[in-house]
């Protein structure tokens, strides 16, 4: 039993050094074609529609920035149309997001926050609770601001504002943006928070290059912060 165990810890090691990219979300839908036009008017990629000619038929569509797609079609799921839930995309700026989509002719919701994790209420659950306060999270914190949309069917999508990640939730030593948008926000902030810098030094900061790198290092990784 002893080696057993040893045998299983050792694999399990291994196992956790295999990269294991999430890569596909299937949404049952019940009129493909109405799913293709809504997604791509989502301005969504595009990445496939396979049609054998008879009795399956698969589409693929890949948000803006992010490394997993969504598919649909017919026969590719027994799941009930509609029942995909809580879908969460997560963007630096909820705001301009929200426009981009309303700008589409997308039916969204108005940005909320959460009422300190309360999980009783009329309003559709999701991650923090269920009761949704109208606006953006007034501390601005990272994962309290929300905007909620539906597909044709009712499959329900929540954009999540997420600028500075939690600890641990990323790698440190690499620092990736999946738009230039979203670099345009890091640096954004890094500016806001580096001119508090220059009042601090009383002067101005020679090597703000340096400062604005480790400041959207250290944001994106969700460590300390310089000051």
């Amino acid at each position: 039993m002893a080696n057993l165990k040893d045998e299983a810890g050792t694999h399990n090691v291994k196992a956790s050094q295999i990269d294991m990219k999430f890569e596909i979300v299937v949404i049952p839908v019940s009129d493909v074609d109405r799913a293709k036009e809504f997604y791509g008017r989502l301005g969504w990629r595009l990445d496939a529609d396979y049609d054998n000619g008879s009795d399956f038929r698969v589409i693929q569509f890949t948000p803006p920035g992010s490394g997993c797609s969504v598919i649909f079609g017919k026969n590719v799921t027994a799941a009930v149309p509609g029942s995909a839930q809580g879908l969460y995309l997560i963007v630096s700026d909820l705001a301009a997001a929200r426009a981009e989509l309303l700008g589409r002719g997308v039916a969204i919701s108005e940005v909320f926050h959460d009422a300190n994790g309360v999980y009783a209420g009329p309003d559709e659950p999701y991650l923090f609770g269920r009761r949704r306060v109208s606006g953006p999270d007034p501390e601005h914190r990272s994962y309290r601001s929300f905007a909620s949309f539906q597909d044709p069917d009712g499959s329900g999508w929540l954009l999540q504002e997420v600028t500075t990640r939690l600890p641990g939730r990323i790698d440190p030593a690499a620092t990736s943006f999946g738009s230039a948008r979203d670099l345009a926000s890091a640096l954004r902030r890094a500016e806001a928070a580096h001119g508090e810098h220059e009042k601090r030094l009383g002067k101005r900061d020679e090597n703000w290059p340096d400062w604005y790198a480790q400041y959207i290092a250290a944001e994106q990784a969700g460590t300390e912060l310089p000051t």
